[in-house]
């Protein structure tokens, strides 16, 4: 009788190099599920590059636009009446257009530790090897956005079904409407970033991290010996 070790290694060039994942023992959790397209993660931030050699296979496609010969059409309509046009992949809610393509950078690279394509012999590896990524792009290419669109690209999101959303951003500034607008997306999980000023967030606020809402899971950063990061916020 033989034993097998269980766990499965990604082809991905550069996953030797990826130390967080084997310390969130991805590699044995992939013995088990290597993630699902029909699971869409929202990413409200500066937009995603969806022409990504490692994205652009686990993108979110908009079934309601114009997909002749199984690319985008671009057609110069808003084929599905939901108010942009030609939004293949998400919406860049900044010039209430269809186009979430990311000029600043820190959108595609979210999105790749969360949904990079696996074992396609390219790049690095996503927690999840297969996922439909949601391009909500409210974040310019200055590093910040405005609530108003936040929640524009928040709203959407709840009328497409999304269960989770990802909100690697904040502030020190608390919004009623931002928390009204979570408040009432209690369909989806809001995974929010605690923040980057080594701060208790007890006592130095961070939103929309800080939110006491039942639908928010607040994120500190971690080393590779598990710890806390060294510029990462903590607290209860």
């Amino acid at each position: 009788y033989k034993r097998y070790l269980k766990v499965v290694t990604p082809n991905d060039p550069l996953f030797a190099s990826q130390w967080a994942l084997e310390t969130m023992m991805c590699p044995e959790a992939w013995e088990i599920e290597t993630g699902d397209r029909s699971i869409v993660i929202a990413f409200a931030d500066s937009g995603i590059d969806y022409g990504h050699e490692d994205l652009r296979g686990n993108l979110w496609k908009n079934p309601g636009e114009d997909w002749s010969g199984g690319t985008p059409g671009n057609n110069g309509l808003d084929d599905d009446g939901d108010g942009y046009i030609d939004n293949y992949y998400g919406i860049n809610t900044i010039t209430g257009s269809g186009d979430p393509f990311d000029d600043e950078g820190h959108g595609t690279h979210v999105a790749g530790i969360a949904g990079a394509e696996g074992n396609n012999l390219q790049g690095v590896t996503g927690v999840n090897w297969r996922v439909s990524i949601m391009a909500l792009k409210f974040i310019g290419s200055g590093g910040f956005g405005n609530v108003g669109d936040e929640i524009e690209a928040i709203e959407f999101a709840k009328r497409e079904g999304v269960k989770i959303m990802n909100l690697s951003f904040g502030s020190p500034e608390f919004s009623t409407p931002e928390r009204d607008a979570i408040a009432s997306a209690g369909g989806i999980l809001f995974v929010a970033a605690a923040g980057n000023e080594r701060a208790n967030n007890d006592v130095v606020q961070s939103y929309p991290a800080n939110y006491d809402l039942p639908n928010i899971i607040s994120v500190a950063g971690s080393d590779w010996n598990d710890g806390l990061y060294h510029s990462s916020n903590y607290g209860l």
